[in-house]
């Protein structure tokens, strides 16, 4: 999403910028997504949740996602809600598939650039899935390019390099990408979450996100855990479905599930969405080094970027349409 908002915002500025893609379609990982995209509703709740996060950063989003996000509209991507249906956010939802197909220009399938100026390579998502044995949730292309290309100019990264946005998915083999939405069992905070012999249970309230609860899983055997709900949690709704909807959805998937005196089991599996931990940038999105100097001509946004949501969790969607835009501002400054 943000190498398509980078060029969508050049464009507006008068230049002619390419898209390198490196897999087969454009869209990325946002391609697979709800489609939310959000802001914590101030600089202290974002600061509160996300509480190792760059001030400067988690204030850039706040400050600028109402109007990108009214820009984003103007080129005619279609937001059918400005409801997050969570009372500490703000913002929208869109068509993933319609936003690309109203951005996709000047695309470039199946290549990677020779000199990129900025990289929205989408995280190392796929590199961190392999290595921890873990579900990816996530584009199969974004191994990590951008990140390792800028360590190689000498940028500095931010924030926990193993921390990651992440789902629990039914524990079987493989998800489509079509299904990644309607198989997300995200009723963790309705719960008892147990390791699957049972010698681990997570015995704090998961934060909103559940992100904390994935990757407290991650780092069970197996990175798999039952999640057991009693008959009275059923019919709670989280966003449009509801915990038994979410149950039948892991069954049909083909997950381990198991019935006892009325309470149901069903084995569920850390997913890896995108990586939290990435590039040092500045509120210019300009890739630092260690001494914090700009590295020349060279820019970040989206997940490449750490920083924004670092021990906590924020919209990927939202950093990705801000520090895109501001970019491709900087690119041509």
């Amino acid at each position: 999403m943000a190498g398509l908002v980078a060029a969508a915002r050049l464009r507006e500025l008068g230049a002619a910028p390419v898209v390198y893609e490196k897999g087969s379609r454009a869209g990325g990982s946002m391609l697979l997504s709800s489609g939310f995209a959000w802001r914590y509703r101030s600089l202290d709740i974002h600061l509160e949740q996300c509480p190792d996060a760059d001030e400067r950063l988690a204030a850039t989003i706040v400050e600028q996602f109402d109007d990108a996000l009214d820009w984003l509209e103007s080129l005619g991507v279609e937001l059918l809600t400005r409801e997050t249906g969570n009372p500490l956010t703000i913002g929208a939802r869109f068509k993933p598939k319609q936003l690309v197909e109203t951005l996709d220009r000047d695309v470039r399938l199946g290549e990677t650039a020779p000199d990129p100026t900025i990289l929205t390579t989408g995280g190392f998502a796929v590199q961190l899935a392999r290595e921890r044995g873990l579900l990816l949730r996530a584009n199969p292309w974004s191994e990590g390019d951008g990140l390792q290309l800028a360590r190689d100019r000498g940028a500095a990264t931010f924030g926990h390099m193993d921390e990651f946005y992440g789902r629990a998915m039914p524990a079987v083999d493989r998800i489509a990408e079509d299904d990644f939405v309607r198989l997300t069992q995200l009723y963790g905070r309705y719960a008892t979450v147990t390791s699957r012999d049972g010698a681990e249970r997570f015995e704090r309230e998961p934060a909103w996100s559940e992100t904390d609860l994935v990757e407290e899983i991650a780092r069970w055997p197996g990175g798999v855990a039952w999640y057991t709900v009693e008959p009275d949690v059923l019919d709670e709704r989280v966003r449009d479905r509801t915990v038994r909807e979410m149950i039948e959805a892991a069954r049909e998937a083909g997950a381990a599930i198991r019935e006892e005196d009325a309470r149901i089991s069903v084995l569920v599996r850390a997913a890896v969405t995108h990586t939290i931990g990435g590039l040092r940038i500045d509120e210019r999105a300009r890739v630092l080094d260690d001494e914090g100097r700009a590295l020349d001509g060279l820019f970040a946004a989206g997940v490449d970027a750490g920083g924004w949501s670092t021990g906590g969790y924020a919209s990927g969607l939202s950093a990705a349409l801000v520090f895109g835009r501001i970019a491709a501002e900087s690119a041509l400054a």
